[in-house]
């Protein structure tokens, strides 16, 4: 709570500092708000944290950066063409921004962080155990001679979800967090999943961590990493393509959540 209202009290003074126009470079410092480390780097991430600010439009992001307190305009035109502006701007919004490296003045990436801390669901459906082992004959058989109402009931499918937090901690929720003997019994099963504990962006990738692949420490586990790129980021849309898939997740307002 005392981290959520600091940052709170720190996004208000710093947006009231966005309608100020940039110094010149030999004032500039005079009038910077101080030398900031809200969000801190990861060693080896480029990438610059900050507000987003009042006079952003589509070509380009008015930016107050947090490790500096300057206040710089970046041209976005490049990143809106290749599509790489994740989350539209918003005064005020937590911004990421990877500047090309030949011209510092040009975003080529922009990710909007307050859209990205939400609950991202997703829907799973089952599959039959030991299909793969089944002669096909056998298991077109099988399947002829299930009713339909028992099909949709076996087949139902569930719900997973992802919530990125603001402590940069995860919340994930679905499947089983252990076997039981009821789960052997049953027809289908549903896929795992990865229950992660930390996310963070590394130069404009977001990283999930699980202590271990259950998302419980254990003495001698190692931490189980995966890196995915935003394929696309709106507010009601999130699309990650991982090493080995593409995951589509849609939005899940805290009001649909207690429902």
């Amino acid at each position: 709570m005392k981290k959520a209202l600091f940052l709170l009290i720190i996004a208000a003074v710093l947006t009231g500092a966005c309608g100020q126009h940039r110094q010149p470079a030999e004032t500039e410092h005079e009038h910077s708000v101080g030398a900031l480390t809200v969000d801190k780097n990861h060693p080896g991430d480029s990438s610059l944290y900050g507000l987003a600010c009042d006079g952003c439009t589509d070509s380009v992001l008015v930016f107050l950066d947090y490790q500096s307190g300057t206040l710089d305009t970046f041209d976005i035109i490049e990143a809106n063409h290749e599509h790489r502006i994740y989350g539209r701007p918003h005064i005020g919004d937590e911004m990421a921004v990877i500047l090309n490296p030949e011209d510092h003045e040009e975003a080529l990436m922009v990710i909007n962080m307050e859209n990205l801390r939400s609950m991202w669901c997703y829907m799973v459906t089952p599959t039959l155990r030991q299909l793969d082992q089944m002669p096909k004959r056998m298991r077109r058989r099988m399947m002829e001679r299930v009713p339909d109402s028992v099909k949709r009931l076996m087949m139902a499918p569930r719900e997973y979800s992802l919530r990125l937090k603001r402590d940069n901690t995860v919340m994930a929720r679905g499947g089983q967090f252990r076997q039981t003997t009821t789960d052997d019994m049953s027809p289908v099963e549903y896929p795992p999943i990865k229950r992660y504990t930390d996310w963070h962006l590394y130069n404009g990738r977001i990283v999930l961590k699980a202590d271990t692949i259950s998302g419980f420490s254990k003495e001698g586990d190692k931490p189980s990493i995966d890196t995915a790129d935003i394929e696309m980021l709106t507010m009601d849309t999130l699309i990650l393509r991982f090493n080995d898939h593409t995951q589509h997740y849609y939005r899940k307002t805290e009001t649909e959540t207690e429902n």
